[in-house]
């Protein structure tokens, strides 16, 4: 699998990123079997958060044979230095590691969120101590809305910014390009998330894929499609949704990666039309 370097901290990652929910509620020989062939399939890049309801406790086992040669990210939404740290470290024991790759800010959405992780006793005091520490190798954050992606990144000198890269959202919103363009400016690592998505789910709707809050692509002409639009951006990675049939998906769209073309991108467009966009989230959904 094709490896792009993670902004300035020298790394290698394979463009196609492990998420962590595809083991989420599995039993842990499954996780174990699905770690195994990711691994095969040439991912070195693995992402989880204590939200993701017991996928630390089945990754972390999965994941130990592996643990030296593949790059473990996790995240906290705690947003003072008290408790960041004491999710850390819970997230080290379940994860069965004595270190982080990567540790990131999670899901943060508001400019009040910003100030209180700089504020005094704030998240990040947490964060630089455990790299101190030696218990985090780099620093990031992933944000949902481009007002504090922007921020993050004017207060701090963060390693990489975790953020959605999708074709409808970039199109029906313009959600995206400015962030890509500051984190750029900065070298920062940028990886994705949500490549995959399509719309929000219908009002009583049923949900196909129960793990998804969004309705993903459809097909695999679609996914395609989808993730070569997010890996044509200046991306190191896209992380995979919820479910281990788009990992595969994905692992075989990769195998013969092309940038878009110039129809395509058009092509894009037009199918984006009358979408409702997952990005930025509609109150409800928070």
């Amino acid at each position: 699998m094709e490896k792009r370097a993670l902004g300035h901290t020298g790394e290698m990652l394979s463009v196609v990123g492990f998420g962590g929910i595809v083991v989420m509620n599995e039993e842990p020989e499954t996780a174990r079997r699905l770690v195994a062939q990711a691994v095969d399939r040439g991912i070195n890049y693995f992402d989880v958060s204590p939200s993701y309801g017991n996928a630390e406790e089945r990754l972390g086992p999965a994941l130990k044979p592996y643990r030296k040669s593949v790059f473990l990210a996790c995240k906290t939404k705690r947003r003072n230095a008290k408790e960041a740290a004491q999710f850390l470290h819970a997230s080290l024991k379940r994860l069965c590691t004595d270190y982080f790759d990567l540790y990131q800010l999670h899901e943060v959405r508001t400019l009040e969120e910003v100030e209180e992780i700089f504020a005094p006793g704030g998240a990040i005091e947490a964060l630089v101590r455990a790299r101190e520490q030696g218990l985090i190798r780099y620093l990031g954050f992933s944000a949902h809305s481009e007002e504090a992606a922007l921020a993050l990144m004017r207060r701090f000198d963060f390693d990489t910014i975790l953020f959605p890269i999708n074709y409808v959202v970039w199109y029906r919103n313009s959600f995206g390009p400015r962030v890509i363009e500051e984190a750029h400016k900065h070298g920062m690592g940028i990886l994705a998330i949500k490549a995959l998505a399509k719309r929000l789910w219908g009002k009583d709707e049923p949900h196909k894929w129960p793990k998804c809050w969004y309705a993903p692509v459809e097909s695999y002409e679609e996914a395609a499609l989808a993730l070569r639009f997010t890996l044509s951006q200046p991306v190191t990675a896209a992380v995979s949704p919820s479910h281990a049939e788009f990992l595969w998906w994905m692992c075989d769209i990769v195998e013969h990666l092309t940038p878009l073309s110039a129809d395509e991108y058009r092509q894009l467009e037009q199918t984006s039309d009358g979408l409702e966009p997952v990005f930025p989230i509609p109150p409800e959904f928070w």
